[in-house]
């Protein structure tokens, strides 16, 4: 942080007066500076300033590109191998294998979909069933919160007579819910089938025609709507320092400047 030069209590003299008025006028006063961001997924970083009293406003600005680039919560992941029930009419969550892109969320026991930051979520999944049955079959699927299934989130999805011998029928099927989620919690997606007959089905990629690869499964996870005012606030203060909450970051030199007002 900058320093400037300050007055004493009662006053100085006027060469002191007018240092201070000349520093004031130029925009150059000392109570402001520059935070970086805690990393290794931190959602909170401590700020120490001498001025910061319990009933200070305290002001942000990105000023690295890092902080400017800064965004909300997400994460996308696919599984890019067929997955088959053993057994039909019990329930069994989706998993996955590879993580696309994501950040302030991350997959656990390989189905799990666990947030870092409390806020309001669209969580979206997308999957490819195929059936081998000369009957019609079907398979239902829905969201979980923390082992628990969510109301009202199931849809059934019917598969029509496969249409010969080892060429199976095919349906795509998707869902998006709104759904509010506490740091720590995590949403995965559950189903069953009908018959053994149906699962879940991946294509590879081909070279001629050039057609990138169509996963057994997708989920993406969005963050939405926060609890707080903004993604950078002032979530306590004392005398000389404020616990500065943020969205989870593990991006280095992600800094702010900042002002004390008060």
């Amino acid at each position: 942080m900058t320093k400037f030069t300050t007055l004493p209590v009662f006053g100085g003299d006027q060469r002191k007066v007018a240092e201070v008025v000349r520093g004031i006028m130029d925009g150059k006063t000392n109570n402001g500076g520059l935070i970086t961001l805690a990393t290794g997924n931190a959602t909170t970083t401590t700020l120490y300033n001498e001025r910061i009293g319990y009933n200070s406003l305290i002001f942000f600005v990105p000023v690295s590109d890092e902080a400017e680039a800064d965004a909300a919560p997400y994460g996308y992941f696919t599984r890019n191998t067929s997955q088959t029930a053993p057994v039909a009419f019990t329930p069994a969550v989706i998993q996955y294998d590879t993580t696309e892109s994501a950040s302030g969320i991350y997959l656990s026991d390989n189905s799990r979909l666990n947030v870092r930051n409390t806020g309001v979520y669209s969580a979206q999944f997308s999957i490819q069933l195929a059936s081998d049955d000369n009957a019609l079959q079907y398979a239902e699927v829905w969201f979980k919160k923390n082992g628990v299934n969510i109301p009202r989130s199931a849809s059934r999805i019917d598969l029509p007579i496969r249409k010969s011998a080892g060429d199976p029928s095919r349906t795509l099927a998707s869902l998006t819910i709104f759904i509010s989620l506490e740091a720590g919690d995590y949403i995965e997606i559950e189903g069953l089938v009908s018959a053994t007959t149906v699962s879940l089905i991946n294509y590879d990629a081909t070279i001629s025609p050039a057609v990138p690869g169509a996963p057994a499964a997708t989920v993406t996870i969005q963050y939405i709507a926060p609890m707080a005012t903004s993604n950078l606030y002032v979530s306590s203060q004392q005398q000389g320092q404020a616990t500065i909450s943020h969205w989870a970051n593990d991006t280095i030199n992600k800094t702010y400047g900042y002002i004390v007002v008060g």
